[in-house]
């Protein structure tokens, strides 16, 4: 079953919104066994939309589409998809009921571009929107199931896992997908896949690997397509088992999701505590841990030390140490690290300390060079990388290092 997701709407192309919808649906589409052969953007052009509609259905069996279905002017969809099917609109009264009786929720007064909202296209099923007065609308012609929605996230979340996904479960005979995800950090693409070439060659035609690198990370996602779940779920199993095995130290977790949550996840499963003395990465490296809920299990928290003074004052540098070999440098951040776990008294550490650009840079000490050091459980590694001169990057590729150094001294 494939299918095609279009968004509609100038908002879109212009940058002024970002496609969040057409991630969200993708994932959960092929969570039931429905993969999505491509997304378009089109804008609010009726001309456009029209040839979008015809492509989409040369190319899937079903097609999704979202935006362009609100009150004003510009929200041509519905006219539109009336002309692409050859019928007139009709007024729907289960629709028109359900903005009644929104506007009378709200004690406000229906004006009658609010009552259009019930009319739909003539062929259409709809589908009702329980959080706003667009309507849905799912089609079925000649073929090819069409279901358009609403544009306004938590509106097309909510009829998607409410109305559409468990209609089209119980319409179309789906096949059955299996997805495993093995997160690696700190080596590239090419070396881990020249490390798995053989196992990767083993695999069965039914089964796929796919390489998705990030900033320092790659994570390798298995999946394996046909009828039988537990089969197909025990060799995926099995072959991620060879693989995990192969790639060593790299290996961060079997699970999707973030980096940092693995880490915490990792250390919370084993009751340790964690601290963070912070340079060049600014508090990025904080951030991303207290983004997660339940951080507070590891993280303690730590120190911004920008300053030179800082530095001494919070994590007990010594002057001499910067004055003699420099703030960006091996024993600095030694001296940081060791602070952080004496000062903050949790198990394991990271420092960074690093230019982190565009300027700053010496000949000895180039935009990009960064020393981080972790330690913990007696343990401490130090280690110089030099990256490029972009500063974000910079600070990202930096953290990123650190969690690979922690996951190593984890592991």
């Amino acid at each position: 079953m494939l299918a095609e997701i279009i968004t509609i709407g100038d908002e879109i192309l212009i940058g002024q919104i970002v496609d969040t919808n057409s991630a969200w649906m993708a994932t959960e589409l092929n969570k039931i066994g429905v993969r999505v052969k491509q997304i378009s953007s089109v804008s609010d052009d009726k001309e456009h939309i029209l040839k979008a509609l015809a492509e989409a259905a040369g190319r899937a069996s079903i097609v999704f589409i979202t935006g362009g279905l609100g009150p004003t002017k510009d929200d041509i969809t519905k006219k539109t998809l009336a002309e692409y099917f050859g019928v007139g609109l009709v007024e729907n009264k289960e629709a028109l009921d359900n903005v009644e009786r929104i506007f009378a929720r709200y004690n406000r007064p229906l004006l009658e571009v609010n009552r259009l909202q019930a009319y739909v296209p003539a062929n259409c099923e709809v589908i009702l929107n329980h959080n706003g007065t667009a309507p849905g609308m799912w089609f079925n012609h000649e073929g090819v199931i069409y279901v358009s929605m609403p544009g306004v996230p938590f509106e097309m979340m909510y009829m998607m896992e409410e109305e559409v996904l468990p209609k089209i479960k119980s319409t179309v005979k789906l096949p059955v997908i299996v997805h495993k995800n093995i997160l690696t950090v700190g080596e590239g693409e090419s070396f881990l896949a020249e490390r798995i070439a053989d196992i990767e060659n083993d695999l069965p035609p039914y089964i796929k690997l796919a390489y998705l690198p990030k900033l320092g990370q790659v994570r390798l996602r298995l999946s394996a397509f046909g009828e039988d779940q537990e089969s197909l779920q025990k060799q995926v199993d099995d072959f991620a088992g060879k693989i995990i095995e192969r790639i060593g130290v790299v290996f961060v977790i079997d699970q999707d999701i973030a980096l940092e949550k693995a880490i915490l996840d990792k250390m919370a499963a084993k009751g340790l505590t964690l601290s963070v003395a912070e340079s060049c990465t600014g508090g990025y490296l904080s951030h991303l841990f207290t983004q997660h809920a339940g951080s507070s299990k590891v993280f303690l928290g730590g120190g911004v030390t920008y300053s030179n003074e800082l530095k001494e004052s919070i994590l007990g540098v010594k002057h001499e140490t910067i004055d003699k070999y420099g703030a960006v440098s091996e024993e600095t951040a030694k001296e940081m690290v060791e602070g952080a776990l004496l000062n903050f008294r949790s198990d394991f550490a990271i420092s960074v300390t690093g230019i982190a650009g565009p300027d700053g840079g010496t000949i000895d000490k180039p935009v990009g060079t960064v020393w981080i050091a972790v330690s913990g459980g007696q343990k401490m590694l130090i280690k110089k990388y030099t990256f490029g001169n972009k500063r974000r990057q910079n600070i990202e590729r930096s953290a990123v290092m650190a969690l690979s150094m922690l996951n190593t001294l984890l592991t």
